[in-house]
């Protein structure tokens, strides 16, 4: 079951891929700690000077659809799957 969030999250750990683009492997979100397994899977999007990164992560329990603004400046939990 998917449940829409679209709410900004605390990324507390970060990796990066070739190219250097940021993902997360640690967030908080409602009092609770998620670890990431792997990069999962991205999509950037480029639109004038602004960069978007769309990702899906999971923490081997649960799906997580995260949006990046601002070259992981700040993150967005977009929806959970349980």
């Amino acid at each position: 079951m998917t449940q829409p969030i679209n709410t900004p999250v605390i990324i507390t750990a970060l990796g990066f891929r070739k190219g250097l683009m940021a993902y997360p492997k640690r967030m908080e979100y409602g009092g609770k700690s998620y670890d990431f397994i792997d990069a999962g899977l991205s999509c950037v999007v480029a639109k004038g000077g602004k960069v978007i990164q769309l990702l899906t992560m999971t923490d081997g329990i649960s799906q997580f659809k995260l949006r990046s603004d601002n070259r992981g400046g700040t993150w967005t939990l977009l929806s959970m799957s349980v």
